[in-house]
Parts: structure tokens; C-alpha cells; sequence
């Protein structure tokens, strides 16, 4: 492109091939290790740029990474004519006679500028298609915007994980190739809203930030692929005089060594991207110029004068038209001509910030103003190739006496008679920074500017120290040859700019990204970051948050180093974005990022949400294949599950069967387990988990709630567990807590069976058929009646005994089992060898005092209920017994109530003429 005063010259250069220049940049780098150093710190002048490349980056990414040495085509790097990056479309630079605006707020998605707003929703060009397949239902969405642009979160990450790290930069080309997409789709969105709705606002906040993350994503690839391909290059090499050499030349030498030089154009050629990208279909625009006669209303009224009949209005004008007959003579045009003088000088100052100045001069002479077009030609670096010898005669390039021009231009744009733009042209083509910033209204024409003119500035002083000129007769001001330029500078004189538009898009998020960028400050961009994220009253817009996570990620590709604590809470809210917005298959993968501790308690308390079964197993295997350690989230979801009730182990009375209900906690506490027997080898984990969770259940009395629980556990688990320890290839015991959990599993499911036997006993007990009363004076058909009732009865009483007796045997071999669980009894370790939970032997040991003395009522209940009186007096013996020692874990309170059911029994016993103890009495 022909971007600045020295684009075209080089264009032309035929040793330096544009197509080997791009074959150079978009070779792929391998990327191995993180790098030491980051591209950040203080002041940034040319010396610094090479001693900040990381050490540890050159020292990796050698040159046999790359298809071979770079041959510098500075011809890539200036751009050429006919060469632009991919278009946006968007006209309105030219659409409304005004320079384009960048956002009028700093809250990315607060209301727009009216001139913002104007340029979003008029899409009248033939540049834009209309797309009459657009879905309707997009535009019903309360929010179109974000309903439209739903889909790139998965593209950007189908994009990442399609790309290795060597292919980084075709991975950018790929995100800017989504946003590209997305832009132009709400683009046919905005242009079918009505202007003023509040839902045109949102769609068109979310259309100005897509566009500015595309163009980040532009300037980063051009940077950064600049940055890496010179940290593998050797550019300490020494300067080698060239005899006689030219202007070009030096240029050249210059752009090949000097990375401040050279990645300060790639800026400049960004911002004119940018700028063609806004300009759209030009000719459209232009029509009436299309003349071959400029000035003809001026020219057309002078010959009416001449003529001897001439009536009419004698105010002064020129009365020549040559170029500087207006300047010259201090006369008007004709109104019209001076109208159509300032909107033409409007359209060429556009189209030489948007970096065509081609185009520009085909314009002036379209409309007539040939010699304008030659004062836009002055600027190019002349070249004589014939003057070290030749075989062939070739052409001369350049202008001898650009030194006589570039000061001619300097004192037109000081000029005060010229009109405002006409200054800015001449004081971009001399680098006249002081008269080129007064028509600069935006953020990105400000940078334009300064950039600009820091790329002319080095040059030029290059160049007066390189090339001896014998036919210099002109001076340029000391404060223009003189100046030390840095990138920091450029910014800190943004800060001190009078403008309020350009101050308050200054701080706009992605015009601070874009800054960082260009000064390689990873370190200052983290800082950025952290402030954003620790403001919270406002949340950062989603797009923005999925384009801090994949510049980061970007960063770590390269090796570089961003500040930890800054990655991981970007990733954080990243994170909790895509759980809110419920991208569920995208959570895995970032999770991934964080360090391994932090991943396990974030994807486990993203896990705490889902509840469907096939859902959480779609999320382990995404987890899977994220690299995650799903064991640990699995047993971190179910800790963090059972622990949310603080409460403490209640004692519940000693009451039959009364269960209390099942609470929405409590069945988020059951549901949980099912975390833990999708896969087989967590059968361990499952068990100890459930285990806990039934130990607070049978505390609160919820029977029920500990029975669904503990039949989520399925029934060959203990089986599986020894299996998969014998298949590790052990002969010794399994390890300790694994052992005592299966033994505590059993314990629980002894207690479980003798509790709902209990149950269905009591039920049954209380379900006696009633026997049929005869009342008195009965009739004979009402005594043949009760007869037949008295044999029913008789019938179902023994159905019912029958049935009753096994229930009692099943019942009592229940609790039998609870009460003298063998090697140490019920809930009591065997193995010792294991690390001490204190919290786990305190509820077992309140279990035990919990549960035994109420098995031991409810097995006298039994026995007494069925007239097994002396059996129940054995329970003392049980009791006491020193093997079981149940005894120590009765209270005062629960001995006395035994005593009295075992007083309660003797007497029953005293009653059938038997002693106390249920032995006959001798006489």
C-alpha cells in the first residue's frame, strides 16, 4: 500500500519480493518451553527493543524452526499499492462527510454517539449484501446482538484446539476470520431494527466491539510475528557501508535493522487498515467530481464578464486560474468551487489516512486538478540504480530535490491561508505533527498521526546522516529533525491531548489492549486486567472477557509470561461466564488452564449444578479429555455437597420407627453419590463417601434417606474393590481405610435390614385380624353369620400368626446381627494402620451409642410383643456382657428405660406362676 511517503518506492523494488516476504512471515514456529522475559518495562527506544527479546525465546526458537533466513522485504512492511488486509466494509469515513468515531464512552455498552450510531445502521452501499435468509427469531431476541454471536465461544475453542502451537499466527487469521463473520452478520441485523430501540443499542455495542477485537487481532499477528521472526534473527549484525548509496537504499537498511522503525510502520499501515476498512465503496461518493475542468464555475463566470453584454454581479474574484492564483491574489473562487475545493480536500485527506494516496491522485486528476495530484508525488525516495555501473540503462525512481518539496509542504500546512485540510495533507506528506492533529478527532486518527510522523522523523534523520547532498538547500524546523521518539512518548502525549473525545476513548478496554500491544507490555496489560476484574460493579461484556482469555492463551503459546494471579482470574470469570451462559462442553477446557488445585475446585463447583445423569456424564468425559483429575472432582463434589450441613450429630429419642422426612438438601445429598459410580474404579471413594453421608443421616433419624443412598451403591462394589487390588498385581490386605470403609459398609447395611425388618414386623403386628363379637339376643341367621366369621377369623389369625412367627425370627436374627457384629462389634474399626479422621471415629462412636441401645428396645419390643418374655431378659445378659461391652454406650436415662421393659417382662413372667427370671418355681 502506498501508506506513507516512502510505500510506493519501495513497492517497486525488484530485489525484494512481496511474495517472499509473506512466504517469511506465515512461516510456522515451534513453541517449547515458557520464555524468562517479557516484551515490558520502562522507556522503549531502538537501542532496548533487541536486548528486551527474551533470552530464552531466541535461544528456542532457532532458525531451522523456520523455511529458511528471512530476506527483509520492506515492501511487505511499508505495504504496496493494491495490498490490504481483509475488508470491513463499513462506510462511513466518506458516508457522512466526517472522520469516522470511535466510541463516545468508555463503558463499552453504554448508548453510542449519534455519528456512531449513523455510521452502524446506515448499510444503504452496494458494498453490503443483503441476506434474505437472516433468521427471524434472531431479531425477536430481546438481545439480537448477543443471540447472534452466541456461537463464536465454541468457535474460538474449536479453533484453538484444531491448531498446534506452531501454527499460533494462523490461529489469530482464524479468530479474526469468526469476528469477520459475526460483524458482517450484525450488520444485516442492525440495518432491519429500527433506529432508537433499545435492542438496536445492544446489538449495536456488541457489532463496535467485535470490530474492535478484530482489529486487535490484526495488530497482534502483524506485531507479534514481526517480534518473534526478529528475536530469531540476528540484528546486532553489523552496518556495512554501502559507497554512493541512495536515499532508497538507506530507507531500506534502515527498516531491515531498526525494529522500533519497522514495527512502528506495521502500526501505521494497522491504522490505515483500519481506515480503508471504513471507507467502503468510494466511487459511489465522488460523481460529481468527475470533471475535466476544475474550478469551471470560477472559470465560467470570468468569461461572462469578458464579454461586452455581461449584467451581472461584480463581487471580486480571481482573475487567474492558475494553482496558487487564490493564494496569490487574495481573491475568492465562486461558491460553488470553493465548496466543492473543501469537500474534495476532505475526500483526498481520507483517502490518504486510509494509506491511498494511488487513489488520491487518481481522484485530483479526475476532477481536473492534475498539478494537485504531482504536489502528492514529491514525497518519494529517490534512486539512481545506474550510478555504481550497469550493463543496462535503468530508470532513475524518486525525487532529486524531495528535500525542496518536503519544505515546501512543511510551510503550506504553517500556512494560515490554506484551509485546514489542505494543511493536514501537506503536514502528513512533511511529518508536520503540529498541523496534522487539529482534523485528527478520534483515537485511532491521533496514533495515526503521531506514529506517522515518528516513521518520517527517524527516516528522514537516517537519512540526512547516511546520504551526503550536495543540492540541499532547504532546512526543516530542528524540532522535527531532532525529535527522540519512543513508543511510551506517543501515549503520554495522548494523555495530555485537550480533546475529550480522544481522552475518553483512550480509556476504552480494547484501545488499552491495542496500546499494550504495540508497546509489547504483557506485564502492564496483566496490571489492565486485574483493575478491570476488581472494579465488579460493572461485569466486563462477555466478548471482551473470551477475548482477554484467548489473548492470554495466545501469550502462553509464545512462551511469554503473564502474571499469574491475572491469568487465573481472567480464566476464573471467563469461566463463570460460560456457566452462567450454560456452555456446558467449553468449561472443561478452560478449567484445564488453571493450576491443577484450583481446576479441581472449580470444575467441581461448576459439577455442584448438574443434575441430570446423562449430563454429568457427558461433563466427566468432557473432563477426561481436558486432562483433568476427574477422581479428585468427583470426590470434591461430594465433599463439598455433604458438607454444607454444619449441623451436629442430633440424639434422636428412643421412639419406633418414626422417620423423619426427606429435605431438598437432604436429596441433594443423595443424588450426589452418583458422582461416584459412573466409573468403576472409584468404587473405594463411593463407598466412604456414602458411608459418611448414611453416617448423618441415621444421627438425624432419616432411615429412608440413608436407605436411598445407600442403595446407590451398586451391589458388586466390595467384589469390584478387591478385584481391581488384586489386578494391580498386591498379596497384602487392601490398605487400611479401604479395608474399615467395606467393613463399615456392612455394618450399615446390618443396621438398614434390621431397621426395615423392624418395620415391616411392626406393621404387621398391628395389622391382627379382629375377632368377630356375637351381641346379645342374636338371631339364628345372625349366630350361623358369626360362625362363619369365627372360622375366617380362625383361618386368617393363622395366616397372620404364620406369618408374624417369621417376621419375629427374621426380625430378632436382624438385630441379633447389629448387636453382635463380629471382631469388635458394630461400627468399630479392625484396622488400626490408617490415617487418623478424627471427625469419622467421633460418629462412629456416637453411632454406637446412638443405634445400640435403640436396637436393644426395639429387639425387647420384639420378644415382649410375642410373649417371649424370658428371652427378653437375656438382653441383660447381652448387655453386660464384657465381649460386646454394650453396656458403655448406655446412658443413665437409657439403662433405667431397659431395666423397666425388663422389669415390665418379669412381672409377665410372675404372672404365668414362673420366678422371675421365667425358670418354674419349686415348691
Amino acid at each position: 500500500m502506498e501508506r506513507n511517503i516512502f510505500g510506493e518506492l519501495v513497492a517497486r523494488d525488484t530485489e525484494m519480493s512481496r511474495t517472499t516476504r509473506r512466504q517469511s512471515s506465515q512461516r510456522g514456529v515451534s513453541f517449547h518451553t515458557p520464555v524468562e522475559n517479557s516484551w515490558s518495562g520502562a522507556t522503549l527506544t531502538r537501542a532496548q527493543l533487541h536486548s528486551r527479546t527474551p533470552v530464552s525465546l531466541l535461544r528456542h526458537l532457532t532458525p531451522q524452526n523456520l523455511s529458511g533466513g528471512r530476506q527483509p522485504d520492506v515492501s511487505a512492511i511499508l505495504g504496496t499499492v493494491g495490498t490490504s488486509p481483509r475488508m470491513l466494509q463499513t462506510p462511513g469515513r466518506l458516508g457522512n462527510m466526517s472522520m469516522i468515531s470511535g466510541a463516545d464512552e468508555s463503558n463499552l455498552m453504554a448508548s453510542f454517539s449519534p455519528q456512531r450510531i449513523g455510521m452502524l445502521y446506515n448499510f444503504d452501499s452496494p458494498g453490503v449484501t443483503e441476506d434474505t435468509t437472516l433468521s427471524a427469531v434472531i431479531l425477536l431476541e430481546e438481545d439480537p446482538g448477543e443471540a447472534a454471536t452466541v456461537s463464536m465461544y465454541p468457535n474460538f475453542l474449536r479453533s484453538f484446539l484444531n491448531r498446534s502451537s506452531s501454527e499460533v499466527f494462523k490461529l489469530v487469521e482464524e479468530y479474526e476470520d469468526t469476528c469477520m463473520e459475526q460483524v458482517n452478520i450484525l450488520k444485516k441485523i442492525v440495518s432491519r431494527v429500527t433506529p432508537g430501540q433499545q435492542k438496536f443499542s445492544k446489538t449495536a455495542s456488541v457489532l463496535w466491539l467485535l470490530q474492535q477485537e478484530l482489529v486487535s487481532w490484526r495488530l497482534l499477528a502483524s506485531l507479534y510475528r514481526d517480534r518473534i521472526q526478529s528475536a530469531l534473527e540476528d540484528e546486532s549484525m553489523s552496518d556495512v557501508a554501502i559507497p554512493n548509496a541512495s536515499e532508497k537504499t538507506v530507507m531500506e537498511k534502515l527498516f531491515q535493522r531498526d525494529q522500533l522503525v519497522r514495527q512502528s510502520q506495521l502500526v501505521v499501515d494497522w491504522l490505515e487498515s483500519i481506515a480503508k476498512d471504513e471507507i467502503g465503496d468510494f466511487s459511489d461518493n465522488i460523481e460529481f467530481y468527475a470533471k475535466s475542468v476544475y474550478w469551471e464555475n470560477t472559470l465560467h463566470t470570468l468569461k461572462q464578464r469578458s464579454l461586452p453584454s455581461f449584467v451581472g454581479s461584480s463581487r471580486p474574484l480571481v482573475s487567474e486560474l492558475d494553482p496558487d492564483a487564490p493564494i496569490r491574489q487574495k481573491m475568492p473562487l465562486e461558491d460553488l468551487d470553493r465548496e466543492d475545493d473543501i469537500r474534495l480536500l476532505k475526500y483526498l485527506f481520507t483517502l490518504i489516512r486510509a494509506g491511498m494516496t494511488d487513489e488520491a491522485q487518481r481522484l485530483c486528476k479526475r476532477c481536473g486538478q492534475a498539478w494537485r495530484a504531482a504536489t502528492l508525488e514529491g514525497w518519494k525516495l529517490y534512486h539512481d540504480p545506474n550510478i555504481n555501473g550497469g550493463i543496462q540503462l535503468e530508470p532513475v525512481e524518486g525525487n532529486p530535490y524531495r528535500y525542496v518539496w518536503k519544505a515546501c509542504c512543511w510551510r503550506m500546512a504553517e500556512d494560515e491561508q490554506f484551509s485546514r485540510y489542505e494543511r493536514a495533507i501537506y503536514a502528513t506528506l512533511s511529518g508536520n505533527l503540529r498541523h496534522l492533529l487539529p482534523v485528527c478527532d478520534t483515537w485511532e486518527d491521533t496514533v495515526w498521526a503521531h506514529f506517522r510522523v515518528m516513521v518520517d522523523s527517524l527516516v528522514e534523520q537516517e537519512i540526512r546522516v547516511s546520504v551526503m547532498s550536495t543540492y540541499e538547500t532547504e532546512e526543516l524546523p530542528r524540532e522535527y529533525l531532532d525529535a527522540n521518539w519512543t513508543l511510551e512518548k506517543v501515549f503520554e502525549e495522548l494523555q495530555a491531548t485537550d480533546k475529550k473525545r480522544v481522552l475518553e476513548e483512550n480509556k476504552e478496554h480494547y484501545h488499552v489492549i491495542q496500546k499494550f500491544i504495540i508497546l509489547g507490555g504483557v506485564d502492564g496489560l496483566m496490571d489492565e486486567f486485574s483493575e478491570w476484574l476488581s472494579r465488579g460493579r460493572t461485569p466486563l461484556p462477555g466478548h471482551l472477557l473470551r477475548f482477554m482469555t484467548h489473548l492470554i492463551l495466545f501469550f502462553r503459546t509464545l512462551g511469554l509470561e503473564t502474571k499469574e494471579e491475572v491469568s487465573v482470574e481472567v480464566l476464573k470469570t471467563y469461566i463463570q461466564l460460560l456457566i452462567n451462559d450454560k456452555h456446558t462442553d467449553l468449561i472443561a477446557f478452560y478449567v484445564s488452564h488453571l493450576p491443577q488445585e484450583l481446576a479441581i475446585v472449580q470444575y467441581a463447583m461448576f459439577l455442584e449444578g448438574v443434575t441430570d445423569s446423562e449430563q454429568r456424564q457427558h461433563c466427566l468425559e468432557l473432563a477426561k479429555e481436558a486432562g483433568l483429575d476427574v477422581a479428585t472432582i468427583t470426590k470434591t463434589v461430594v465433599e463439598n455437597i455433604r458438607r454444607k450441613d454444619t449441623g451436629a450429630f442430633t440424639h434422636h429419642d428412643i421412639v419406633p420407627v418414626l422417620d423423619s422426612g426427606t429435605t431438598e438438601e437432604d436429596r441433594l445429598k443423595i443424588d450426589v453419590i452418583d458422582w461416584l459410580v459412573f466409573d468403576p474404579a472409584q468404587r473405594a471413594e463411593a463407598l466412604k463417601q456414602s458411608n459418611a453421608i448414611i453416617r448423618k443421616f441415621l444421627a438425624s433419624k432419616k432411615h429412608e434417606a440413608a436407605k436411598e443412598v445407600f442403595v446407590k451403591i451398586p451391589q458388586d462394589s466390595i467384589a469390584e474393590i478387591y478385584n481391581q487390588w488384586e489386578e494391580q498385581g498386591m498379596d497384602n490386605p487392601l490398605p487400611a481405610d479401604d479395608d474399615n470403609a467395606v467393613r463399615e459398609h456392612l455394618c450399615i447395611r446390618a443396621y438398614l435390614e434390621a431397621h426395615e425388618t423392624f418395620n415391616e414386623w411392626f406393621k404387621h403386628m398391628n395389622m391382627a385380624p379382629q375377632k368377630p363379637v356375637l351381641v346379645g339376643q342374636a338371631s339364628f341367621t345372625e349366630m350361623v353369620a358369626h360362625e362363619h366369621k369365627e372360622k375366617q377369623y380362625e383361618m386368617d389369625f393363622g395366616i397372620w400368626k404364620g406369618h408374624l412367627d417369621a417376621l419375629t425370627a427374621d426380625v430378632k436374627e436382624k438385630i441379633y446381627n447389629v448387636l453382635l457384629f463380629v471382631d469388635g462389634g458394630w461400627m468399630v474399626d479392625v484396622r488400626e494402620d490408617m490415617d487418623e479422621d478424627l471427625e469419622r471415629a467421633h460418629q462412629m462412636v456416637s453411632l454406637r451409642k446412638l443405634c445400640l441401645p435403640m436396637m436393644c428396645i426395639l429387639l425387647h419390643t420384639v420378644l415382649h410383643s410375642t410373649s417371649q418374655y424370658q428371652e427378653c431378659l437375656r438382653i441383660a445378659d447381652l448387655v453386660s456382657s464384657e465381649r460386646q461391652k454394650l453396656y458403655t454406650v448406655f446412658s443413665k436415662e437409657e439403662l433405667r428405660k431397659l431395666l423397666q421393659k425388663l422389669r415390665d417382662s418379669s412381672l409377665m413372667l410372675l404372672d404365668q406362676d414362673l420366678d422371675p427370671l421365667g425358670y418354674e418355681i419349686q415348691s
